[in-house]
């Protein structure tokens, strides 16, 4: 069965909503960091830390892309945006899937994607385990 871990845009998030384009940047942001931090070590740590290309299916125009793995231990990962009713109010989110062929390879990144993503955004992470990280400053 797929595992899924939302990142949930709540008050105090720095974005109300994200688009497709934006979660695409975001990441590639990352793997630009990554890149930069490889550079500094002397070691090509960019495609260990960000083994994957951006593809995209016509079916999932708007809704979603995923993450395909460029070596064995990584097939891919699905992202995708999406909204929810709560109390009257809509609540936006990012949906990080793994599918049921996925590797562990896949889900420590998936973790770490997730993570990286929740801190940049002050969001509410619930992970894949269930387990809810929270990045939003509260009172």
């Amino acid at each position: 069965m797929a595992q899924s871990a939302y990142i949930k845009f709540v008050t105090g998030s720095t974005v109300a909503a994200l688009t497709l384009e934006e979660l695409k940047e975001r990441l590639l942001h990352y793997r630009e960091q990554l890149a930069l931090t490889a550079k500094q070590l002397g070691w090509e740590y960019d495609e260990a830390g960000f083994p994957y290309t951006i593809e995209t299916k016509p079916e999932g125009e708007g809704k979603w892309f995923y993450l395909k793995g460029i070596n064995p231990l990584y097939k891919y990962i699905v992202i995708g945006v999406g909204n929810e009713q709560k109390q009257e109010e809509e609540r936006h989110y990012v949906q990080v899937v793994l599918p049921d062929d996925a590797t562990h390879g896949d889900k420590s990144k998936g973790n770490e994607f997730c993570k990286y993503l929740g801190k940049l955004l002050k969001a509410e992470l619930h992970l894949f385990n269930g387990r809810i990280m929270y990045f939003n400053p509260r009172k």
